[in-house]
């Protein structure tokens, strides 16, 4: 059984939307045991909703669990100082959980600076790594692809990158499911010798790299159409490639709507076409795809969006169960311990 613990006081909506997310995936994904971390009554208060969830007594009592945890590390909480003095608070208790082994992952919609120092402070780093990334699923016109670093590592080293392009091949490979996943380092043209001083050392790395199927500079631009599986780039980068992404889709499907909505003709067009776009729309949903996991820790965790309405919590459910059950954590440790890179000093 795969047990995944759960900060509920993270985000927006906790502790409602994160319980009821949980809740949910308990009908969609067999063998797991979920322990909801944050204050007991108020996380009770939210199991009494089940019934009008679906959620039979029996799964209610056999695979969930409430571990008490009173305090809360808040957005605007310096995220180191938080996690060292707030011992009681839902996120460390929760990612000490998975330190222990009680837990094989751990999963937040709280302060993604938490969320980040916790792991690596708490579940601790994997040999080698000196500063783990997040790592978002984005939607394209040929599936998914794995966007590496989408937040973590706002200045980066080549080491660095050539680190998540392993770490991204083996998610891609043992969790999506890619055989052969492709490798792109975000750039601002084809030409190798075009690009910024991070881009230009780290491209012959990659491409000296005998187990990732690096392709190449990935302009921005060819990022919705698929052009490789794993994005590699800066934190700075990626994450305004995620939130660009993210703004875009939301202003065509409100663009969308209200041309649909703009004559009687076009509703009546709209009609015809409904069932066809919510499909479309729903492919290129991010919420779809579970949460960001910071790679290269001990561990498990994952970071979801802080205003998820729970179904990014149901997904990511899914997403520790592939992952764990893949057994990638390891692996990737192996990877980059074992690789054909140089080693990196760990850094604090």
């Amino acid at each position: 059984m795969v047990k995944i613990a759960i900060d509920c006081m993270g985000g927006d909506n906790a502790p409602s939307a994160i319980v009821k997310g949980a809740l949910k995936s308990l009908s969609v994904t067999p063998d797991t045991k979920l322990f909801l971390f944050g204050p007991e009554a108020a996380v009770k208060s939210e199991l009494s909703h089940a019934k009008e969830w679906g959620i039979s007594e029996s799964d209610l009592k056999e695979r969930v669990e409430i571990v008490d945890a009173p305090d809360v590390i808040s957005l605007h909480e310096a995220p180191v100082i938080a996690i060292r003095r707030k011992k009681e608070s839902s996120i460390v208790k929760a990612l000490h959980f998975v330190k222990e082994g009680n837990a094989d992952a751990f999963i937040s919609a709280g302060s993604s600076g938490a969320v980040l120092a916790g792991g690596q402070l708490i579940v601790g780093r994997a040999k080698g790594v000196p500063r783990p990334p997040f790592g978002a699923l984005i939607p394209t016109k040929n599936g998914v692809s794995l966007l590496l670093d989408s937040g973590a590592n706002i200045d980066a080293k080549p080491e660095w990158l050539v680190q998540y392009a392993k770490m991204g091949t083996i998610y891609m490979k043992e969790v999506v499911g890619i055989k052969n996943p492709s490798v792109g380092l975000v750039n601002v043209g084809a030409e190798e010798e075009k690009g910024n001083q991070l881009v230009k050392e780290t491209m012959p790395l990659l491409k000296a790299v005998k187990d990732i199927n690096f392709i190449g500079s990935c302009e921005a631009r060819e990022v919705p159409f698929g052009a490789c599986d794993v994005i590699i780039c800066d934190a700075f980068v990626g994450n305004c490639i995620l939130k660009t992404y993210e703004g875009s889709g939301k202003m065509l499907l409100g663009e969308i709507k209200t041309a649909l909505k703009s004559s009687f003709i076009s509703m009546i067009g709209g009609l015809l076409i409904k069932k066809a776009l919510k499909g479309t729309m729903q492919r290129f949903d991010a919420k779809q795809y579970g949460g960001a996991p910071v790679l290269g820790l001990k561990g498990l965790v994952v970071k979801v969006h802080g205003n998820t309405d729970g179904v990014e919590i149901t997904h990511a459910i899914q997403q520790c169960y592939d992952f764990v059950k893949s057994d990638a954590v390891n692996k990737i440790a192996e990877s980059i311990e074992s690789g054909d890179t140089e080693p990196v000093k760990q850094e604090v």
